[in-house]
C-alpha cells in the first residue's frame, strides 16, 4: 500500500516534536514538509525546534518551512504552560545547521497541494493560522486537499475535556484560542476535517508505564531519550506523560483511523473576546440545529493501548 502523503503543521513544542519523529518514522506515511506556526513558542522558536528534529532523527531531506508569526487578526497570547526554555522539555538539543525552506510555510502547502491533488493530507497539531491563509490565498486548494487531522477543540465529551482544557479560557484548547478565526475558517472550508480534541488527546490512559519508562531510559535511540526526558519534564511539574505526546494522536491516526472512534457534528467557534473565546460549540440537538455550521468529525474515544503501542514502537525501532 503506498503510503500517505502528509504535510505536518505544527508549532513545536516538546508533543509537536513526538509527532514530527512519530511521523518520519512511520512506513505508512510519506512527509512531504514541515510547516511550522506561532503557537507554544514564536515562529522562529518553532522552525528551529523542526529543524533540530529532523537532524537528530537524519532526515535533513524533509523540508520546514517558517510560517505565520502572529494569528490573522489579534496578538498572540501567551501560553500558560510551557514547555520549557527550549520548548522542547529542555533536552537542548545542538542549534541546527540545516537551512530553512526558502518558501513561507503558507507558499509551500499551496505548492505541495497544487502538485499532489486529492493525495496531500495535513496534519494541523498547531494554531491554523498557516492553513486559513493558504485557504484564502489560494481558495482553489480547498477542493484538493485529501483531509485535515487536527489536534483541536474541546468537545465535552468526558471529563478529561474539561479538567485539561490548554486555552487561557476555561472550556477552550490552546491551538484553537491562539486562532480561532484561523480555526472558522478552516472549519468552514468544506475539507473533511477530523478534530481530535482534548476528549481523546489530553485523556489520562495516554500514559506510559513505569516499564515503557525503562526501555525508553535503556535506549540508545537519541528520540527514546528524547521522549523520557519530556516525560520526567512534565511529571516534575505536577503533569501526566499524556502532556508529551498529545499531538502525536493526529499522527497516529493518520497511519490508522480505526484508532479513534468519531461522530459527525455541527461546530461553531467562538471569536469574541471573553469567557468563552476560543470554545468549540457543537449543537448536539434534534430539533433546530444551525444548518449553517460546518459539519466535521470528531473523536470520540479512542483505543489508548494500540496508540501507545504505535508510539513506542515507532520510537525504538
Amino acid at each position: 500500500m503506498e503510503a500517505k502523503k502528509i504535510i505536518l503543521d505544527c508549532d513545536p513544542g516538546m508533543d509537536d516534536s513526538m509527532a514530527i519523529v512519530m511521523a518520519v518514522k512511520a512506513p505508512q506515511l510519506d512527509v512531504k514538509a514541515i510547516t511550522t506556526v506561532n503557537g507554544n513558542y514564536p515562529v522562529d522558536v518553532t522552525a528551529g525546534n523542526a529543524l533540530k528534529m529532523l537532524e537528530l532523527l537524519g532526515r535533513t531531506d524533509i523540508p520546514v518551512a517558517r510560517g505565520m508569526a502572529e494569528p490573522m487578526f489579534r496578538e498572540s497570547p501567551k501560553d500558560p504552560f510551557t514547555h520549557g526554555k527550549d520548548g522542547q522539555a529542555e533536552n537542548f538539543l545542538p542549534e541546527p545547521v540545516t537551512p530553512l525552506c526558502e518558501k513561507h510555510a503558507v507558499d509551500l502547502i499551496i505548492d505541495l497541494v497544487k502538485e499532489y491533488p486529492n493525495e496531500i493530507y495535513i496534519l494541523s497539531t498547531g494554531p491554523m493560522s498557516n492553513l486559513a491563509m493558504a485557504m484564502k490565498k489560494a481558495p482553489e486548494i480547498k477542493g484538493m486537499i485529501a483531509g485535515i487531522y487536527a489536534i483541536s477543540g474541546m468537545f465535552g465529551q468526558n471529563p478529561y475535556a474539561f479538567a485539561n482544557a490548554t486555552g487561557d479560557t476555561p472550556q477552550s484548547e490552546w491551538n484553537v484560542y491562539v486562532d480561532p478565526e484561523a480555526a472558522s475558517i478552516v472549519y468552514h472550508s468544506g475539507v473533511r476535517l477530523v478534530a481530535l480534541g482534548l476528549d481523546v488527546a489530553t485523556h489520562f490512559d495516554v500514559n506510559l508505564t513505569e516499564e515503557d519508562l525503562e526501555r525508553l531510559r535503556r535506549s540508545d535511540r537519541r528520540e527514546a531519550k528524547f521522549l523520557y526526558q519530556s516525560t520526567q519534564f512534565v511529571k516534575n511539574r505536577g503533569f501526566e506523560a499524556y502532556c508529551a505526546v498529545i499531538d502525536c494522536m493526529a499522527v497516529g491516526y493518520a497511519i490508522d483511523e480505526t484508532l479513534v472512534e468519531t461522530f459527525q457534528g455541527r461546530v461553531g467557534i467562538e471569536t469574541k473576546d471573553g469567557l468563552t473565546l476560543g470554545n468549540t460549540v457543537v449543537d448536539y440537538r434534534h430539533h433546530h440545529v444551525w444548518e449553517t455550521l460546518p459539519m466535521i468529525e470528531i473523536g470520540k474515544k479512542a483505543d489508548y493501548g494500540a496508540f501507545l503501542k504505535m508510539l513506542m514502537e515507532l520510537v525504538l525501532r
